[in-house]
Formats: C-alpha cells, sequence, structure tokens
C-alpha cells in the first residue's frame, strides 16, 4: 500500500497491543512478520505495548467512539453492513476510516515448532526485549 509513497524506506516500524493474534508471545505473530521482513526486504521494528495497556492505543481512543456511534441502533446483519458502517466513519477532528473485508480463508491452530523460532531472525532491544525487537529480513545475510 505505501510502496510507491515509500520506495526508499528500508524499515518499517509497527506498535501493537500486548495481546490477542499479534501479542508479543505469539509465535505466530513473529513468523509471519518475518516471512513480511524477507518479501519485502524491510528491516521490521515491533513495539508493543506492555499487557493490559491497550487503552494506551490512541487510535483506539480517536476513533472508537465514533465508530460506534456510527453503528448506533443499526442492526449488524451482515459483513457488508458493517464494512460500509465502518468505513464511513470520521471523527469530529477530521481522522478517517479504510475498511475492506477480507474473505481469505485462514487455518486455525497453527503451531510453530522450537526449530521454525530458532530461525527467526528476531534481535531483543535493550529495554523490555520481550515487548520490543526487530526482525530483519533474512535474506540480506546472505547477499
Amino acid at each position: 500500500m505505501g510502496l510507491s509513497r515509500y520506495r526508499d524506506a528500508h524499515s518499517l516500524t509497527i506498535t501493537a497491543d500486548g495481546g490477542g493474534s499479534n501479542g508479543s508471545r505469539v509465535r505466530l505473530w513473529k513468523l509471519e512478520l518475518q516471512k513480511l521482513a524477507d518479501e519485502l526486504g524491510l528491516t521490521i521494528i515491533v513495539a508493543h505495548l506492555p499487557p493490559g495497556t491497550s487503552k494506551w492505543n490512541k487510535i483506539e481512543h480517536r476513533l472508537f467512539s465514533f465508530i460506534s456511534r456510527n453503528w448506533r441502533g443499526r442492526p449488524l446483519t451482515d459483513y457488508r453492513t458493517i464494512v460500509e458502517l465502518i468505513g464511513a466513519t470520521t471523527s469530529t477532528t477530521g481522522l478517517t476510516v479504510r475498511c475492506q473485508l477480507d474473505e481469505n480463508l485462514y487455518p486455525a491452530g497453527i503451531k510453530v515448532s522450537d526449530q521454525e523460532m530458532a530461525e527467526l531472525h528476531i534481535l531483543r532491544h535493550d529495554f523490555h526485549g520481550e515487548w520490543n525487537y526487530t526482525i530483519k529480513p533474512r535474506r540480506s545475510e546472505t547477499a
């Protein structure tokens, strides 16, 4: 999405909640980020909010109340309705939402082995390395 705009980018920084499918302890999250780093050739810097602090997520605070207000009293009968209501949301300060339904099917219960984890190119940061880390593309090691 941003490739044409940021052609010279060397890294991508992601701020993520501490829990859920993108939590700091989720092996599949890290494996998929490694695949993304490898595919794009970008270093990915990840900073997780500490556990139990997703309330600090400014985007949630700035937009979720407007999304809820936009839904007010409307039955959420299908995905199309939900996507359209979310996509039509704006805040009083001009924030807008882009929303798209992902209709791909994703398998559940994928296990990431210790071997796969050992092959990831993850560098823990000095400050709370369990929450903050950098993932380097693996192909850069052989280039």
